[in-house]
Order: structure tokens, then sequence, then C-alpha cells
């Protein structure tokens, strides 16, 4: 990320700096939503076809853990400053409330509004579950995340030592090389 932020123009790389923990996040996130629609899709139309929440609720988890992996080294790897299992228990905690956000659409579109076969043909009940459950749900539950993370996951003020450390190795990379 930082050599590549080296290579950026100086007005937009101001810009990404000073965002530059939204910015890892969306990347955490679009990695996590490969991993979860993946997971997703392959129960889905396999294992657990008729039972597409639990599909959902399962690839959630999975891709839950690689975000908490991803988040914690990458992320927020300047802030934070608690015992790495009091850190891992919040992280769960928020990120299982994310998912009851994120399964709130697809449980609506499915069984509030219906569109699920044999209501249905079989395309719009897919496209409905990618819209709800991959879009609205996903949207709704990583705003949610990401504001629970920078609030009591990774605050900001435990990890004042460790952002500085951070920061200067941050500066000198950033430094274009003559």
């Amino acid at each position: 990320m930082e050599s590549v932020l080296s290579h950026t123009p100086e007005p937009l790389r101001s810009v990404l700096i000073k965002h530059r923990e939204l910015l890892k996040f969306g990347i955490v996130g679009g990695t996590t939503f490969i991993v979860d629609n993946g997971v997703w899709y392959l129960l889905k139309l396999s294992v657990l076809e008729d039972k597409p929440t639990t599909a959902k609720a399962i690839a959630i988890i999975v891709a839950t853990i690689v975000s908490y992996i991803l988040n914690r080294e990458w992320s927020f790897r300047t802030r934070g400053g608690r015992e790495r299992h009091h850190e891992a228990a919040l992280f769960f905690v928020i990120s299982g409330l994310a998912v009851v956000v994120n399964l709130i659409p697809l449980y609506l579109s499915r069984y509030a509004f219906h569109l699920e076969v044999p209501h249905v043909t079989r395309f719009v009940q897919e496209t409905a579950d990618f819209i709800s459950g991959s879009i609205i749900g996903m949207l709704l539950a990583m705003v949610f995340r990401f504001w629970g993370f920078k609030k009591w996951v990774f605050p900001d003020d435990l990890g004042q030592r460790r952002r500085d450390a951070v920061k200067s190795a941050d500066i000198r990379e950033l430094r274009p090389k003559i």
C-alpha cells in the first residue's frame, strides 16, 4: 500500500493518507466480500440448497475470521494495544452483531417478501438473494463494523505509541527514492 502511495500524485496522496484506515478497511472488505460470496454460493448451491440464510451465516463467519486477521495486521495496525484475546473477543462480538445486520435484508427478501421459488423464478430468487444478502446486507454491516471496530476493538487512545512507530516507518517509505 505504501509503495503504491509513493507513486500517487501529491493532491490524491494527501487524501489517501488522511483516509488510510478507511481505504485499507475497504480493501479488506473487498477481499472478504469475495471470500463471503465464494463460500456462500458453494454452500447454497450444494449442501445447504434449502437453507440460504444458514449458508450465508457460515460464509460470513469464515469471512469474519479472514477479516480479523487482515484488519488486525493491516487496516488497524496503528491502533489497539489491548491484550490479543480481549481484542479478538470484542472483534467477534461486533462482527457477530454485524452478521445479524447482514442477514436482515436476506431474511426479509426470502421470508417477508417471498422472493423465493415457487413464488418467483429461480433467476429472480438468486438476483434478490445477491442484492439483499451481498449488497444491501453487506453495506449495512460494513458501516456498522467500521464504526464498531474504531470505537471499541481498535480504539485510537490505546495505540498512540504503536501508531507513532508505524507512522514514522510509513513516512520513511513514502519519501520518493532518489
